[in-house]
């Protein structure tokens, strides 16, 4: 394991000591709204359209099973609903019911404003640098949209 000894880390750690960092946000914020951060992604997601099982599953990178407990419970909880496809009368799509919108919009305002907080000594065109090497990361490596841009949600 290499180290910089002027106190920077390298690119491998920064990106994975960030990710940790963003999860731990997300985990604290999530739990904040009685979420668990799987419920808090798949409300964020369904913000944007509802969608298909297996749209879900891989937008999540979820296995089958998985999924469908996450829907399971989420449905119990009155956050999400199937209705049936209008293009598959075997599938279903999920969607947010009325609480779980107004949930994912408290849930995902105050998320994005903690999310903000982490750069908060940065300059503006640091923040602008940070989001366009980010943005390209995340481009390249073909990442679905699960948190969308704060003014791309409304």
């Amino acid at each position: 394991m290499s180290k910089h000894g002027d106190g920077q880390i390298g690119t491998v750690a920064a990106l994975v000591r960030s990710t940790f960092l963003v999860n731990a946000v997300y985990a604290d914020s999530a739990r904040e709204y009685g979420l668990t951060q799987q419920q808090g992604q798949l409300l964020c997601v369904l913000m944007a359209q509802p969608y298909g099982m297996g749209e879900l599953g891989a937008v999540l990178g979820l296995a089958k099973s998985s999924l469908t407990g996450l829907v399971d419970r989420s449905e119990r909880n009155g956050l999400v609903r199937r209705d049936p496809d209008p293009g598959d009368s075997r599938a279903v799509r999920v969607s947010l019911t009325g609480h779980g919108a107004r949930l994912a919009d408290e849930f995902y305002t105050e998320t994005c404003r903690r999310i903000e907080e982490l750069t908060s000594g940065f300059a503006p065109a640091e923040r602008d640098t940070l989001a366009a090497l980010l943005g390209r990361v995340v481009t390249d490596n073909k990442v679905p949209a699960v948190f969308l841009e704060p003014d791309a949600a409304r």
